[in-house]
C-alpha cells in the first residue's frame, strides 16, 4: 500500500487521518486532504491530541488543589502571613 504525498515548498506532506477531520488547518489538493501546519499528522496524534487541532478543546483540571512549595509556605508562616 502506497501513501500519496504532496510536496509543498520542498516539504513532503502526508494525508490527514480520521482524527483530523473538522480541523481548520486542513486543505484539500487533488482530492487529498493535507495539514497546513504539520507534514505528518499521524505522528502528532500519537501522543493523544494534536496541539495544532482547532476542533479539540483542551481539558482543564478543576480539582482546585494547588501545589504549595513547603519551603515557601514555612517562610510565609514565619513572616506572619
Amino acid at each position: 500500500m502506497s501513501v500519496q504525498t504532496h510536496t509543498v515548498n520542498g516539504v513532503e506532506c502526508f494525508p490527514i487521518i480520521d482524527k483530523c477531520e473538522g480541523c481548520e488547518r486542513t486543505r484539500e489538493h487533488e482530492g487529498i486532504k493535507f495539514c497546513t501546519s504539520y507534514p505528518i499528522p499521524e505522528r502528532k496524534w500519537a501522543q493523544k491530541v494534536c496541539n495544532f487541532a482547532t476542533h479539540v478543546k483542551a481539558e482543564i483540571d478543576k480539582t482546585g488543589k494547588v501545589k504549595v512549595n513547603p519551603l515557601k509556605a514555612s517562610k510565609r508562616a514565619a513572616r506572619g502571613r
